[in-house]
């Protein structure tokens, strides 16, 4: 189903007042997934935590604050960015892997809660803050679940966490210093379709949870999955919340007291409420295909280049589909940059409505992981971003400059 308007403000008004490239977040959409994520674990003490890697405006983040959603930071850059959106130190958890150990004093510094990847860090915030302040160990718990590999955090060759295995080894450092561990906490990966892979996860990390004594929070990450496409397989959030909300109260009953459930999702919250507009610069017509040539590129929204995504793409010019033809959708950069992918990962044509030069190309779901990867790649400007909030669109970041591109390089005389 496309979608030619966002809270009736139409694509091609917002193009022609913005310009393009441009991306597009309907504040709407990102309210109705925070309330199916809380509507899913009713009953629960449930807190969401916006892994905020997804979208740092800061006026995504400040909706996120104005509805009660904290954040997920996973570094100074970001724990700065959530302190200016009106986020307090208490509210935010540092969630960094394998970075330095100063970074990590920072984010102590200002009140963030630590969440410790491996064992040297561990040792350290041992020797420094033995049980002073509280901390959250990730625990890799050895399962299969995401999408594909480029996005599953939780196998047993994942850089991320420490493994379920290195247990008598955790708990040896935690004794050591009488470190203060308050919660426990995996991610199993993105695009994960059903229970089954938070179960398993789940499963491993209560069982290894009756290890600790001062648990406050157990923290099962996101990577719900959302529509790209109509009649796409989405999580199934009623059941996960069912299963895992079950299997939680069952582990607080025999624990000994109630903790706070949490999750960290970045798509699930944002994706589905960016649209990305571009201008159809050329259609080539050539012998084995037809080509649209937009004015953006990988520079712009490098997910389908680098993990093959699906993104719905339709020409938000032409409402009449009596008219159709079968396009690949290409890039200005010089690479190939291809937007049409499959759900197989392969570059492929998309049916769509005739397009003509300077139509509007519109591309669904890219609100999550799409201006935050942007690059200057080619010496191209970023694009413009925009919400629609209460019937209204903002601006809510400039089209960049020449001056922009400039700021930080140093001409020397040669």
């Amino acid at each position: 189903m496309y979608y030619y308007d966002i809270q009736g403000i139409k694509l091609t008004d917002l193009a022609a007042r913005f310009g393009t490239p441009l991306y597009v977040y309907d504040a709407d959409k990102i309210i109705e997934k925070i309330s199916v994520l809380r509507q899913s674990f009713d009953g629960i003490n449930l807190k969401i935590k916006y892994a905020c890697k997804a979208n740092t405006n800061i006026s995504i983040l400040k909706l996120m604050h104005k509805h009660g959603v904290e954040i997920d930071v996973v570094s100074p850059q970001e724990l700065e960015l959530a302190l200016k959106a009106g986020y307090k130190g208490e509210q935010v958890t540092f969630t960094p892997s394998g970075v330095s150990f100063d970074e990590i004093e920072t984010a102590i510094e200002a009140g963030a809660k630590i969440n410790l990847d491996n064992l040297d860090v561990l040792e350290k915030f041992g020797q420094k803050y033995g049980n002073s302040i509280g901390c959250l160990i990730r625990i890799k718990p050895h399962v299969f679940g995401g999408g594909n590999e480029k996005i599953m955090t939780a196998h047993p060759e994942s850089k991320f966490g420490i493994s379920i295995h290195q247990k008598e080894e955790i708990l040896a450092v935690v004794e050591k210093y009488n470190i203060k561990v308050i919660g426990l906490h995996q991610h199993t990966g993105s695009d994960v379709k059903n229970a089954d892979s938070f179960t398993q996860a789940a499963s491993a990390i209560l069982d290894l949870a009756f290890s600790f004594k001062d648990l406050e929070i157990i923290d099962l990450g996101g990577g719900f999955k959302v529509a790209y496409k109509e009649g796409d397989v989405v999580t199934d959030m009623e059941e996960v919340g069912k299963v895992l909300g079950g299997a939680f109260l069952d582990f607080c009953e025999k624990y000994g007291k109630p903790l706070q459930l949490w999750f960290e999702p970045g798509k699930f919250l944002v994706s589905e409420s960016g649209t990305f507009l571009s201008t159809a610069n050329v259609v080539k017509k050539d012998p084995v295909k037809t080509f649209v040539g937009i004015n953006s590129g990988l520079n712009h929204l490098i997910r389908p280049m680098m993990y093959a995504a699906y993104h719905d793409i339709f020409n938000a010019s032409n409402a009449d589909n009596s008219v159709q033809d079968s396009y690949r959708v290409v890039g200005y950069i010089c690479e190939t940059d291809t937007f049409s992918f499959d759900t197989e990962g392969k570059p492929n044509e998309r049916l769509m409505n005739k397009v003509e030069a300077g139509d509007i190309i519109a591309m669904k779901n890219a609100g999550a992981y799409g201006f935050t990867m942007s690059s200057n790649y080619n010496a191209r400007f970023k694009p413009a971003e925009v919400m629609v909030y209460e019937g209204k669109a903002h601006l809510i970041r400039k089209r960049e400059t020449m001056e922009d591109i400039l700021r930080n390089q140093v001409e020397i005389e040669l």
